[in-house]
């Protein structure tokens, strides 16, 4: 059985906080110490859709069972052909080909909007898991920055990574801008 991915709506915040959640209170993909409340976490969902960006849900089994979404990568002009991806899948229904499917439907709608890069920010490089999916979706480790947070009592080391989308560098034409929806 392969999820349905789709946008997110407003009535799949409360299970995406949930995720959001777990992933903050146990684990390093977030250095978030302290759970967003339900009205931040809708804040920053709206935020992302009004700014034209995707944000995607994944149903699994007749409940969301993972998220994810594109958001700029920098702030500066200069930055807008990039984007930074983050992927959450709940712990119940990991191993399932759900980030698989959630990255590539992000991928993909990132290229139609016109992006040429996406950069993976992995919080931790024990995270095994999220850097072997975005290395079986063509990303490659461009950066590791040991010690650069710290959550739980311990130091990590972030890992970014990157992938070309669409045309990518291949020219050195000015681009158009990104399409947002």
């Amino acid at each position: 059985m392969s999820p349905r991915i789709r946008p997110a709506t407003v009535a799949d915040l409360a299970a995406i906080r949930r995720i959001y959640a777990r992933e903050v209170e146990h684990g390093t993909s977030s250095y978030e110490w302290t759970v967003p409340d339900a009205d931040e976490m809708a804040r920053r969902w709206q935020a992302i859709v009004d700014a034209g960006y995707p944000y995607l849900a994944a149903e699994f089994d007749g409940h969301v069972a993972g998220y994810a979404y594109a958001s700029a990568y920098r702030a500066r002009e200069g930055y807008r052909w990039a984007v930074e991806d983050s992927v959450y899948v709940d712990a119940d229904s990991q191993g399932r080909g759900i980030g698989r499917a959630l990255l590539s439907a992000l991928i993909s709608r990132c290229e139609a909007l016109g992006y040429r890069c996406m950069v993976a920010v992995i919080g931790d490089a024990t995270n095994a898991a999220s850097i072997a999916l975005h290395e079986r979706l063509g990303f490659r480790v461009a950066g590791r920055f040991p010690a650069l947070g710290r959550k739980h009592e311990r130091w990590l080391e972030n890992v970014q990574m990157l992938r070309p989308l669409g045309p990518a560098d291949a020219d050195s034409s000015d681009p158009p801008l990104p399409a947002r929806d």
